[in-house]
C-alpha cells in the first residue's frame, strides 16, 4: 500500500496491481469520496505533487481551513488520501493504490 513518509516528505509511487474482481461497493465508496468539487480539487492537487502536502492545501483552495479539514477527513476515510502526523501538522499525500483502483473500477463500467 502507498504510504506517506513524513521524515522524507516523499510518497511511495511504486507500481500498483489492481484486482478486477472488486466489490461494486468499493466503486460506490470511492466515487462518493470524490463526489464534491472541493474533494476533486484536493485529489488533483495531491496527484500532481511529488511530496506530501501539509499546510498548502488551504492556501490553494478558496475554502476555510475547517472546510478543507472536513473534506480531507472524508478523503482519508475512503483511503484515497493518507495523512501522517509530522509534529504539529499533518502531511497529506494521495494513496496511489486506491487511485489506481478507482481508475480501474471506473474503466470497467
Amino acid at each position: 500500500m502507498a504510504k506517506c513518509d513524513p521524515n522524507s516528505s516523499k510518497c511511495d509511487t511504486a507500481p500498483v496491481t489492481v484486482p478486477t474482481d472488486a466489490d461494486p461497493r468499493e466503486l460506490a465508496d470511492l466515487a462518493w469520496a470524490i463526489a464534491h468539487p472541493a474533494r476533486v480539487s484536493i485529489v488533483r492537487l495531491l496527484i500532481h505533487r511529488e511530496t506530501c502536502v501539509c499546510g498548502e492545501i488551504v492556501g490553494e483552495l478558496p475554502l476555510a481551513q475547517s472546510t478543507v479539514s472536513q473534506h480531507l477527513k472524508i478523503l482519508k476515510e475512503s483511503g484515497l488520501v493518507q495523512g501522517e502526523v509530522d509534529g504539529p501538522k499533518v502531511c497529506y499525500c494521495i494513496n496511489r493504490e486506491k487511485l489506481a483502483l478507482l481508475k480501474s473500477l471506473v474503466a470497467e463500467l
